[in-house]
C-alpha cells in the first residue's frame, strides 16, 4: 500500500525518482497512465491490468465507459524502475500533468498519484477546510 507525501525534483530527461518505500511493490512492473484532476496515477502493473479488465468489460455497450476506457489505455506507459529507483515520464504525461522539476509524490493507499506541485498546493488549500470539518462522504465512510 501507498502512503506519504514526497517532492521528488524531475530532471531535463523527464526521470523522476520514487520513495525508496514505494518501490518494492513497484518491482515487478508498473504503469503510469493519466489521472484525475491533472495528476498522473502510477499502479503496480498487476493492479492495474486487473482494473483494466473490469473496465473494458463493462464497456461494449455504454459510450462514456467506452471513452474511459480509451483514454485509460491510450494513456498508459508500461514501466519499470531503474538501478537508481527511477522512472522516465513520457513528454504526453509531462504536458497533461504540467510537470517540470517540482514534482510531488502522493501515496493514494493502492496506487500512486503524481503532480505538479504548484497544483498539488492548490488543491490541498482547496479541500483542507472540506476535509477538516469531514464533510465529504468518503470521510463518513472511513470512520
Amino acid at each position: 500500500m501507498f502512503f506519504g507525501t514526497f517532492t521528488p525534483k524531475m530532471d531535463d530527461k523527464g526521470r523522476l525518482t520514487l520513495p525508496a518505500k514505494f518501490r518494492d511493490e513497484l518491482a515487478d512492473g508498473l504503469m503510469v497512465t493519466k489521472g484525475q484532476d491533472h495528476s498522473l496515477a502510477i499502479y503496480p502493473r498487476n493492479v492495474f491490468l486487473e482494473r483494466a479488465r473490469k473496465a473494458a468489460a463493462a464497456s461494449r455497450t455504454n459510450p462514456e465507459a467506452r471513452a474511459f476506457v480509451r483514454n485509460l489505455a491510450a494513456s498508459a506507459d508500461e514501466q519499470s524502475v531503474d538501478g537508481h529507483g527511477r522512472i522516465t515520464i513520457s513528454p504526453d504525461h509531462r504536458r497533461y500533468a504540467g510537470l517540470s522539476k517540482e514534482c510531488v509524490v502522493i501515496g493514494s493507499v493502492d496506487f500512486v498519484e503524481i503532480w505538479n506541485a504548484e497544483s498539488w498546493n492548490q488543491y490541498q488549500a482547496e479541500h483542507e477546510e472540506s476535509y477538516a470539518n469531514g464533510d465529504d462522504a468518503a470521510f463518513m465512510d472511513f470512520l
